[in-house]
C-alpha cells in the first residue's frame, strides 16, 4: 500500500509540474518582449482614460505656411490691387479701426466712427488702397482744419457743435456721394466707366475738403466776410452762404493739394484730371454757398439742414467731374 501510494503521489507531481509548465508557457507569450515610450503611454492612457498625443516631427508644408515671404507677397499683392473686394477690404479696415480708435474719436462720435468703418470699407473694396489714403487724409486734415482757432469760434459761436465731432450726418454729407460712386465702379452695371466713377469719387472728396477747409479759415482769419448772393452785403464771420478771400483761397489751396495727392496714390492718371478735379469743386462749393445764402434757414426750408447742403455740394462735384472726364475723355 505504502508503494502505491508513492507511486501515485510522484505521477500526480509529474503531471502538475507539466501543467504549471503549460500556464508558465502560456504567460510568457502572452507577456510582451518589448515595450517602447509609445505603447507605454498608450498602455497607461487607456488605464487612465486619458489618450495621450504624440509629437510630429514638422513637416515641409507646415514650414511653408508660415514662410514670412509669403506673408509679405500676399500684402504687396492687396496694396496694388486696384479693386480687392469687400472681403479683404472688411478685415483690412476692421484692423486699421481696432488700431486707430483712439485717432479716430478725436474726430468722430461712437455713432460716426461706426458709420465711417461702412464708408472706409467701401472705398477700399472698390478703389484699393489709394482710394483709401484719400479717405483718411480727407479726415485727418478736415478734422484738423476744424479745430484751428476753436476756442475763438466757440467765443464767438460759431464753432461746430461738439468741439467739431462729426456724427453720422456729417459722415454721410461727406462721403455718400462718394460710396454712391464706388458701388456704381464695382457693379458694372452702368454706361459710365470705373474710371470715371473713381474721378467722380475723387472730386466728391476734393469739394468737401475744400469747403471745410475755407469755412473753418474764414472762420478763424476771415478778415471781409461777404454773402455769395447779390448784392453781396458785408456780414459776420459764420454767417450760413457766406464766403471771405482768405477762406477762399485755403480752399482751392487744399482742393488742388488733394487732387496732387490722387495722382501720387495713383488714383488720377494725368493733369488733366485733377484740373477737372478742383473745377468741378470750385463749381459745387460756389452752389452750396448759394444755396446757403438764398434758402437754407429760411421759412419753409427747415428740412435743409447742413447735411443735406452738403450731400447736394458732393454730389454737384461728382456730377461735373463725370461729365467734364466723359467730354475730355480722361
Amino acid at each position: 500500500m505504502r508503494s502505491t501510494s508513492g507511486l501515485a503521489r510522484a505521477i500526480t507531481s509529474v503531471e502538475t509540474s507539466h501543467l504549471s509548465g503549460a500556464v508558465e508557457k502560456r504567460r510568457d507569450d502572452a507577456r510582451p518582449r518589448a515595450v517602447g515610450r509609445r505603447q507605454c503611454g498608450e498602455i497607461v492612457g487607456r488605464c487612465l482614460g486619458v489618450r495621450f498625443r504624440h509629437p510630429r516631427a514638422p513637416s515641409r508644408v507646415s514650414v511653408a505656411a508660415f514662410d514670412p515671404s509669403t506673408a509679405i507677397d500676399m500684402v504687396k499683392a492687396f496694396a496694388m490691387n486696384p479693386s480687392p473686394g469687400l472681403t479683404a477690404a472688411t478685415v483690412a479696415n476692421t484692423s486699421v479701426f481696432i488700431g486707430g480708435f483712439s485717432v479716430l474719436r478725436l474726430g468722430l462720435t461712437l455713432a460716426g466712427v461706426a458709420h465711417s468703418w461702412f464708408l472706409g470699407t467701401v472705398v477700399m473694396a472698390a478703389f484699393g488702397l489709394g482710394g483709401y489714403v484719400l479717405v483718411c487724409a480727407y479726415f485727418i486734415v478736415g478734422s484738423a482744419v476744424t479745430k484751428v482757432r476753436l476756442k475763438q469760434k466757440q467765443a464767438e459761436g460759431i464753432a461746430e457743435a461738439r468741439g467739431g465731432l462729426r456724427g453720422p450726418g456729417s459722415v454721410w454729407g461727406s462721403g455718400a456721394a462718394g460710396i454712391l460712386c464706388a458701388i456704381a465702379a464695382v457693379s458694372g452695371l452702368t454706361p459710365v466707366s470705373a474710371d470715371l466713377w473713381r474721378l467722380g469719387f475723387i472730386a466728391s472728396f476734393c469739394s468737401k475738403l475744400s469747403d471745410t477747409t475755407a469755412s473753418e479759415i474764414g472762420k478763424a482769419y476771415g478778415k471781409t466776410t461777404y454773402m455769395s448772393t447779390p448784392p453781396f452785403k458785408l456780414v459776420p464771420r459764420g454767417t450760413e452762404g457766406a464766403v471771405s478771400v482768405e477762406g477762399t483761397l485755403a480752399g482751392i489751396v487744399m482742393s488742388g493739394l488733394f487732387a496732387a495727392l490722387s495722382v501720387v496714390v495713383g488714383q488720377l492718371p494725368n493733369i488733366g484730371s485733377v484740373g477737372v478735379c478742383i473745377f468741378a469743386a470750385f463749381v459745387a462749393n460756389t452752389f452750396e454757398s448759394m444755396l446757403g445764402a438764398a434758402v437754407q434757414g429760411k421759412e419753409g426750408y427747415g428740412w435743409l439742414t447742413n447735411d443735406i447742403v452738403n450731400g447736394i455740394q458732393i454730389t454737384v462735384a461728382a456730377f461735373v467731374a463725370i461729365a467734364l472726364g466723359s467730354i475730355a475723355r480722361l
